[in-house]
């Protein structure tokens, strides 16, 4: 059986960005979709309802952070950010944002291909995990789909973190992360082994994406963040979940 063609919607104002985008990706057998400005962004984002969007930071009309919350308000879709200032990841990676990636310009189009399909099989696994009927699961399956440390509680299932039993809200980003930490506690993990498990990235990039990410989780799920006793920094190492 033929695999689905995924569709890619690209919003940046350069022609010859989205040219660029349009020639590279195209020869990767993705189907290209295209918009000028931010408020044509959300507008063709809503309608074709692409698989992935690639949105520029910089956008008339309507700038590239306002265009990312609004679609990610109404649907659940990867998106990458194309900045030009490696500065803004902060922003970019922002608790109310909810972007999953972004990259620097100029970027190489063989990396950017690498985090689209990252990004695009994240999504992927997740959609086949929510399509999964509740009543298939087994009790000992009910028990393998939960991770419990200390005061640290993940449902696998319903993608749903828990600490002293208050739900706490979490990107689907920092759900993998904590998850990949807990199920392996007390186990300092490196932050490129985190953008190569997580991440999906077959090389090492930028690792302050892992560290934004991490302090953004911190912020949610710590008391205070200056001493925290959930997850925990081995300096100069990398991270891991304390067990008390």
């Amino acid at each position: 059986m033929e695999k689905e063609m995924k569709t890619i919607l690209v919003i940046d104002d350069e022609p010859a960005i989205r040219d660029l985008l349009k020639y590279n990706l195209e020869r990767e057998g993705y189907h290209i979709i295209e918009a000028s400005d931010g408020i044509e962004g959300i507008n063709v984002a809503l309608e074709q309802k692409p698989d992935i969007i690639l949105l520029d930071i910089m956008l008339p009309k309507l700038d590239g952070l306002s265009v990312c919350k609004r679609i990610k308000n109404s649907m659940t879709i990867p998106i990458i950010m194309l900045t030009a200032k490696s500065e803004e990841i902060d922003t970019i990676l922002g608790l109310e944002l909810g972007a999953d990636d972004y990259i620097t310009k100029p970027f190489s189009v063989r990396e950017l291909a690498a985090r689209v399909k990252a990004n695009l099989r994240k999504y992927e696994v997740v959609s086949v995990a929510e399509a999964k009927p509740v009543e298939s699961a087994s009790e000992e399956k009910k028990k393998e789909s939960k991770i419990v440390v200390g005061d640290l509680e993940l449902d696998l299932d319903k993608f749903e973190v828990k600490v002293r039993g208050e739900i706490i809200d979490l990107t689907l980003r920092e759900f993998e992360v904590l998850k990949f930490l807990a199920s392996q506690p007390e186990q300092v993990v490196t932050r490129e082994t985190l953008l190569e498990k997580v991440w999906g990235y077959e090389y090492f990039g930028d690792i302050r994406t892992v560290d934004v990410t991490v302090r953004r989780i911190r912020e949610k799920i710590e008391k205070d963040t200056s001493i925290p006793k959930i997850l925990i920094t081995k300096r100069g190492v990398g991270y891991y979940i304390a067990t008390n």
